[in-house]
């Protein structure tokens, strides 16, 4: 009889029989570290060594290959995968697009101390483009975006590092945290630095999923494709060596509403920045964009009671002049300092989201428009008591919306206020980051018409 053709074998990724899930294994395990990079040279051999196996099955037409490798295959389940382990070997640091990516590709992987700025709901978006689009996971495959189709190259992306880097390297681009300070954003880490491949593995926080703070949702990148899901604190397997980070670059707080903000003239490039456009477009009687840009920046910073529509316009006015003073204040800064007319350090400030908010009034009583003074975002979050608090709670009843609470409106923020501000948003028509449950200026501005 013909000499068999001896050839590698790569197991089907859908198949659910024994042979090609053991098979899948080893394939895994020879390809999670190359020899360039430390891996084993036995792990090849290992691999070599199934393959003739396999092969000497079907030459001598009987034993466990050979039936493994006729027997009908029953289909997988769709999206299954095991909970309680994330089953993602990853690849090492790497440039975008991979190590063989064409010239002009960015190059070596980033340095800690260059991280772009982002904001959180930035960073949420940026984990559902790749949950929308089902990403299969790879840990040698790259997505369209360049980035590597696993675990760290998945919050590598979430986090637009502009490398693929890997659990060892990606807590260089972050702060320790601790559980109580989480947001979404933020990332639970595990790196097993004496294996790396067995048991190692990053997730996206998502926020909690109630407040007993024992399970929270997780963006992540497994197989057998990305995925958000409710997991228990830190994960399902090693949770307590699940380490909680926040990224350096991250600005503001919990997923702001933040007005759209119109672009300068010739059309704004990523990772730009407005300039500050000089002192003359904010003189009595100016009208232009950067006008209606800076009032949009100082009431999402807590300038809203100054605005007594609720909008900023087009035309400098006292409202701009009063807002930017109180601005100015907050960081500390007198006489000439805070005049009320931005210069280029408190431009900079705003469209950076850097420096201290405007402070609210005492108890939040109403500002120039007649309307309660928003306290600011900082305000309502997981922990922090306040008497606006109890006030939003009580306009949510007010309005019809406190199915949520089973005792009252109080003063410590709760779950059941942030589900209740939802309600009051999606009943808006928001969706997505503008109805996630924090009350920003808008929110704060229809509740308390």
């Amino acid at each position: 009889m013909p000499m068999p053709a001896f050839e590698e074998y790569e197991p089907a990724g859908d198949c659910a029989c024994q042979g090609c899930t053991l098979r899948r294994r080893a394939s895994a395990s020879a390809r999670a570290i190359p020899l360039r990079d430390g891996g084993h040279p036995a792990a090849r051999g290992a691999r070599r060594a199934l393959v003739l196996a396999t092969a000497a099955g079907v030459v001598m037409g009987g034993g466990g290959a050979a039936a493994a490798l006729t027997a009908p295959a029953a289909p997988a389940a769709p999206g299954a995968v095991a909970l309680d382990d994330p089953g993602s070997p990853q690849g090492g640091r790497a440039p975008l697009h991979g190590p063989k990516a064409p010239v002009g590709k960015p190059g070596a992987p980033g340095a800690p101390g260059a991280v772009k700025r982002i904001d959180r709901a930035t960073i949420v978006n940026r984990a559902k483009l790749w949950l929308d689009a089902q990403v299969p996971y790879s840990m040698s495959d790259y997505w369209t975006d360049g980035y590597r189709q696993d675990c760290s190259g998945y919050v590598s992306m979430v986090w637009n590092l502009g490398t693929n880097e890997w659990t060892g390297s990606l807590d260089r681009f972050a702060t320790k945290i601790t559980k109580e300070e989480l947001l979404p954003g933020d990332m639970l880490l595990f790196h097993n630095p004496a294996n790396p491949t067995n048991g190692s593995h990053v997730v996206i926080f998502g926020g909690w999923v109630d407040e007993t703070h024992t399970h929270y949702v997780a963006y992540e990148q497994t197989r057998p494709t990305t995925r958000k899901l409710a997991t228990p604190y830190g994960y399902w397997s090693n949770a307590a060596k699940y380490v909680p980070y926040r990224f350096n670059g991250v600005t503001g707080g919990i997923v702001p509403e933040v007005p759209p903000v119109a672009e300068p003239p010739g059309g704004a490039k990523p990772g730009d920045v407005t300039p500050f456009p000089g002192a003359a477009k904010f003189a009595p009687g100016a009208v232009n964009d950067h006008v209606a840009q800076l009032g949009k920046m100082l009431i999402d910073r807590g300038g809203y009671r100054f605005y007594p529509k609720g909008v900023a316009d087009r035309t400098w006015s006292d409202h701009d002049r009063l807002a930017t003073q109180a601005f100015q204040l907050a960081q500390g800064w007198t006489g000439a300092d805070a005049d009320g007319v931005p210069g280029e350090h408190t431009w900079r400030l705003l469209v950076e989201r850097q420096g201290k908010d405007i402070r609210p009034l005492v108890e939040g009583a109403p500002g120039p428009g007649g309307v309660r003074a928003y306290p600011g975002l900082s305000t309502f979050r997981p922990g922090k008591s306040h008497e606006a608090i109890a006030a939003l709670g009580r306009q949510l009843v007010k309005k019809g919306f406190g199915k949520h609470y089973t005792s009252g409106p109080g003063l410590r923020w709760s779950e059941a206020d942030r589900r209740n501000v939802e309600a009051f948003q999606r009943a808006q028509g928001w969706r997505g980051a503008s109805a996630d449950g924090y009350p920003g200026p808008e929110t704060w501005r229809r509740l308390f018409a």
